[in-house]
């Protein structure tokens, strides 16, 4: 399996200082309603299993209006993150010098990643976000059909629904988890969260971060005037 470096979109941008294409204006609006959804599944799935937030129901109409339109954003998440998987999914293969970078994690946590060997365009824990997600979507998709009652339920043993609910509940308890810790990093590491906002990322970041990434650009000549 061949082990994508870099977008036919990644380009480096001369000036001063030198910026490098990091998200194109898709991705960044693909990854926002994704985002979006996630926060409104996870209040709206709350809502229905945790009694202290069932009153946050009344908001938007009462429990039945969950109820409705919980599956109905899910299938929106789903769809959102379906077009970023199959964009991103080469970038996100693991390699051997991933195992490097997570038992080193000290010198990440230090900003001492000269001592690890060079990144691509994504990091081991950007990685482990990327393939949890991937994977606890298609449970959730899959257990939230098995139990959604308006469409797909009645098809279902009763038995199945059960099970399929629980798993249901536990993936998407992990999901959130999961969710959190990506808020995190992106905040922990100054310059991620502009990458989402304006696409781009300064060429000292990808020096420091994705030094693997940032030299394919530079040795392919992807190189353009601001």
């Amino acid at each position: 399996m061949t082990h994508k470096l870099y977008e036919k979109y990644d380009y480096v941008h001369k000036g001063n200082p030198v910026m490098v294409d990091r998200y194109t204006k898709g991705a960044r609006i693909n990854h926002w309603i994704g985002a979006i959804s996630m926060i409104l599944l996870a209040l709206t799935g709350l809502m229905m299993y945790w009694p202290p937030l069932f009153p946050l129901s009344n908001l938007i109409g009462g429990g039945q209006v969950v109820r409705t339109i919980h599956p109905y954003i899910g299938v929106v998440m789903v769809i959102s993150f379906a077009g970023l998987f199959f964009r991103f999914w080469r970038l996100n293969i693991w390699e051997n010098t991933d195992l490097k970078w997570i038992v080193d994690i000290k010198d990440v946590l230090e900003g001492d990643e000269e001592k690890l060997p060079m990144i691509g365009k994504y990091n081991f824990g950007q990685k482990c976000i990327f393939w949890s997600m991937s994977i606890g979507l298609i449970i959730l998709i899959v257990t939230g059909f098995m139990v959604w009652q308006a469409y797909f339920a009645p098809f279902v043993p009763i038995e199945w629904q059960r099970y399929a609910l629980l798993t249901h509940s536990l993936v998407a308890a992990c999901i959130i988890a999961v969710w959190i810790f990506h808020v995190y990093a992106g905040y922990w590491v100054a310059g991620s969260i502009g990458a989402m906002i304006k696409g781009k990322i300064s060429g000292g970041f990808a020096w420091a971060h994705h030094r693997k990434w940032y030299i394919a650009l530079l040795r392919a000549n992807r190189i353009k005037d601001r």
